[in-house]
């Protein structure tokens, strides 16, 4: 599967609208046609959208999605009224140990929808938003590898990574003697762990829409403390 870096999509804009014309599919092709912003724009204007799938392993190829979770939200407020949150009927078997991981048990995907019932209405949650997520190889790589196989179509489209900027900031971070004669233990960028270096409430995790509530709130902390509302969301987004 080929994974897109930042290096490789210099403007997003005119991908998208590539992509737009390339598209077989009526779902993806309405979702690219949505665009997205000039990557100028600051992030004080910007529309989000926190995304956060719980899945049965973390091999997009060999597992798949259960649970989906977004928020709207900008980085002033966060919409929880038009938060979403479906169960999805795994593609594999379910893993008895994913269980554990989750608490998501066969009753709660009982009569659950298949990812295909409820695409178009994720695809118009997202559409035109920047999708923000926390680690998006589990986000990105498992709605790829999942429409490649319902659809035939593979998607692809910009994100923040909430864990990416909070690795960096924490690279950037000049170690002190001190820390190096402790040897003291490498700070978590884990959404918990990152959450507590902005003294965000801890949350219950493994819920997709806690979590995706949760890679809200780091996201507005973090711009707020290492960026600033004028910052043009290029220099964020993958």
């Amino acid at each position: 599967m080929h994974h897109f870096t930042n290096q490789e999509v210099l403007n997003w804009k005119a991908f998208l609208e590539i992509k737009a014309k390339e598209s077989k599919d009526k779902r993806l092709t309405h979702f690219y046609h949505a665009s997205t912003y000039h990557d100028e724009t600051k992030v004080k204007d910007i529309e989000f959208v926190a995304l956060d799938f719980e899945t049965t392993g973390l091999d997009a190829d060999q597992n798949s999605i259960i649970s989906i979770g977004l928020v709207p939200f900008t980085l002033q407020r966060i919409a929880l009224r038009r938060a979403k949150h479906w169960f999805v009927t795994p593609e594999d078997k379910l893993q008895e140990d994913s269980i554990v991981i989750h608490g998501i048990t066969h009753s709660d995907l009982k009569g659950a929808p298949d990812l295909l019932r409820i695409l178009e209405q994720l695809l118009d949650e997202l559409a035109g938003k920047i999708v923000v997520v926390h680690y998006r190889r589990i986000e990105r790589d498992f709605f790829d590898a999942a429409l490649r196989t319902l659809i035939n179509e593979g998607i692809v489209f910009p994100v923040i990574d909430t864990m990416q900027i909070e690795a960096e900031v924490l690279q950037s971070k000049p170690k002190s003697f001190l820390d190096w004669f402790k040897h003291k233990r490498p700070e978590s960028i884990r959404l918990g762990g990152s959450r507590m270096r902005y003294n965000l409430p801890t949350y219950p995790p493994h819920d997709a829409l806690t979590d995706a509530i949760a890679t809200a709130e780091l996201l507005q902390a973090q711009i707020y403390h290492h960026f600033s509302p004028d910052t043009p969301i290029k220099k964020l987004w993958l």
